[in-house]
């Protein structure tokens, strides 16, 4: 009996250690929606009457709104769609593809999954900047004169928060889960203070409460729904970071711990607004989160609540470094430099280029909106546009990949495809409020990732047409070229054919290795691949061989690596009696181009400013040659 308890509770350890990891990586974002969520709804671009029937319909459809996208569609549904483990839009695109990517529907679900991706980009520039502004405008409710620091604090802390980021965050992210509980548990207590004033509020768990609301105010009510929807921003987070704490612990931290701090907390703002007089709920509803604590304890709560945002930010970043080295492996965005920030752990990443990019953006953002109200309305398109597809791609998974019978695929998907298109139709009409802002930046994100993939299958289907097959250079080469001691290792982005470097190379040099090995990096539709079968290795004849290196797209292509483990090429492989070729092909306009011209000129200069495979692959420095040629696409 003894030793089965021991066993129960050793396997229960590791479970609940996760859980309490994930609390401070993962639910960040939604968690500090208490901030700003039930405030918009009343003082946002649609204002409501603060009374009892609106106060309990917001707080109602907060209720059910958490408990429909966020309980049932992402953790209770989604987060059962892993890819070997992995979670988040293109990982669930790579996982439907393998069932339907080949049938004539495959592209919409690829489209779908890059249009994410974009909104996606839009979401990461505004989080922080809504985040740690509405934080520090807590200090207005400490003392109002404090109103003109909010600005240039928010600026530091943002500009603090995107240097941290090449330092790398094991050391810091230690503390993010000791000081997200107390988070938790703060709101949670100043929520149940105000519960226990007004029991009430309790009722709005009824969504009868959130009927009547329509019922009353049917423009207003859907109006609405534009500012509840950010009580469940961060949604789509849970399901992307479900690789790196797994689903048990995920659902664990959300059921038992995250969602009852969140729902006593926007439970006691609803019951403080509705236990005050009307002049000081039309003063208190300005910033309720700040409020509910007593004077003496609101600066530590502004200081509490700004490192919670700060925490939370730095998922959003840490986020968009995951989504972009993602889209890389897949082949949606030019090779970018990717650094490692940890020996341990190798999913922590840092992107400079898209580092800095984002802390352009957000400062922008900070100064031009100047508060979290302002922000609001842009912030909401991202998250519900990103959400719809979400859906969408739902409906794909349950149909084609679950195979769910229609009799019950369809109600569960109408009520989710209701939902989501509620949110996402209520949050359109603050498009001249704000909301063109992730619309514009999802559109020209879309752009360049849809001429990234046009141009490179443009590139390779140009060079293929011109490509001679390997085993026949392999003869023909025999007895036209010098042999001279050595390995060279021809980069080839293709299955098929000879590399262009080959070819310049024999044509200008005369000269081949005594093994000439024609190398190609394959990216596979899951996350990781067994080290097992990581090469494939095809012996041509001729001291020739076809190697290929399968990756899954959240790895590393450290190529190096690899070919220390490869032993089926003759002998090993001598890093220092190695040479790496490389093709760097310059564009040429055509005069049928495969594409408009101004996107094959923008493909141009994307592949201009794109990483080097030298760099990508980790080739050592010392031994690559680069050999040009011109293609015409």
């Amino acid at each position: 009996m003894s030793d089965a308890v021991t066993n129960d509770s050793r396997s229960r350890s590791p479970q609940l250690k996760l859980a309490v990891g994930a609390i401070g990586i993962v639910f960040g974002d939604i968690g500090t929606s208490p901030l700003y969520a039930f405030r918009e709804t009343f003082v946002g671009p649609h204002p409501l009457a603060i009374d009892d029937l609106h106060i309990m319909g917001v707080v109602s459809l907060i209720f059910w709104s958490m408990t429909v996208v966020v309980s049932l569609q992402y953790i209770s549904i989604l987060m059962r769609a892993d890819n070997k483990g992995e979670g988040g839009t293109l990982a669930l695109v790579a996982l439907i593809s393998r069932f339907i990517g080949r049938s004539k529907y495959g592209w919409v679900t690829v489209l779908l999954g890059v249009m994410a991706t974009a909104l996606f980009y839009g979401d990461s520039m505004i989080t922080p900047a809504i985040s740690v502004l509405s934080a520090l405008e807590g200090l207005t409710v400490v003392q109002a004169g404090l109103s003109r620091f909010v600005v240039p604090l928010a600026v530091v802390v943002l500009i603090a928060l995107f240097f941290l980021q090449k330092r790398g965050t094991t050391k810091v992210g230690a503390l993010f889960a000791p000081v997200m509980i107390v988070y938790f548990i703060t709101i949670a207590i100043l929520g149940i203070i105000h519960v226990v004033q007004v029991p009430q509020i309790l009722m709005a768990l009824n969504p009868w409460y959130a009927v009547q609301f329509f019922q009353t105010d049917k423009m207003l009510a859907f109006l609405a729904l534009g500012s509840v929807v950010l009580a469940v921003t961060g949604s789509e987070a849970l399901y992307s970071d479900m690789g790196h704490f797994g689903r048990g612990p995920m659902r664990l931290s959300w059921f038992g711990f995250v969602w009852p701090c969140l729902l006593l907390n926007y439970f006691g703002q609803g019951a403080m607004i509705i236990g005050m007089e009307d002049a000081a709920a039309a003063e208190a509803i300005r910033n309720p989160f700040f409020i509910m604590a007593p004077d003496s304890l609101r600066l530590p709560l502004v200081l509490l609540a700004t490192a919670a945002t700060f925490i939370a930010s730095q998922a959003v970043i840490s986020g968009a470094f995951s989504v972009t080295q993602q889209a890389i492996q897949l082949g949606f965005i030019p090779r970018l430099s990717i650094l490692h920030t940890s020996d341990e752990h190798h999913g922590q990443i840092y992107i400079p280029f898209i580092n800095w990019a984002l802390m352009v953006a957000v400062i922008l953002l900070v100064l031009f909106f100047r508060n979290s109200s302002n922000l609001a309305s842009a912030y909401g398109i991202a998250v519900t546009g990103a959400m719809l597809i979400d859906t969408c791609l739902m409906a794909v998974l349950l149909t084609a990949v679950w195979k769910w019978k229609w009799v019950v695929a369809v109600p569960v998907m109408l009520v989710f495809f209701i939902v989501n298109g509620a949110y996402f139709a209520a949050n359109f009409t603050k498009v001249p409020d704000g909301g063109w802002f992730p619309l514009l930046i999802g559109g020209i994100a879309f752009t360049l990732l849809t001429t990234w993939a046009k141009g490179r299958k443009l590139l390779r289907a140009r060079m293929g047409e011109v490509s001679l097959p390997l085993d026949i250079f392999a003869k023909s080469a025999r007895n036209s070229a010098a042999r001279v001691p050595g390995t060279a290792i021809f980069m080839n982005s293709g299955m098929t054919g000879t590399p262009s470097a080959l070819l310049h190379n024999i044509k200008h040099n005369k000269v081949l290795h005594e093994r000439v090995v024609v190398l190609t990096v394959a990216v596979a539709d899951m996350p990781y691949v067994e080290d097992q079968d990581r090469a494939e290795v095809r012996e041509m004849g001729e001291g020739f061989y076809r190697v290929v290196l399968h990756y899954g797209f959240m790895e590393e292509t450290d190529i190096p690596a690899a070919l220390s483990r490869i032993h089926m090429c003759g002998e090993p492989f001598d890093l220092t009696q190695t040479s790496f070729f490389l093709s760097r092909q310059t564009l040429l306009s055509a005069r049928k181009p495969g594409m408009a011209l101004w996107r094959e000129r923008l493909f141009a200069w994307m592949m201009r400013n794109s990483a080097t495979p030298m760099e990508f692959f980790r080739l050592p420095t010392n031994r690559v040659v680069e050999l040009g040629s011109q293609v015409e696409i």
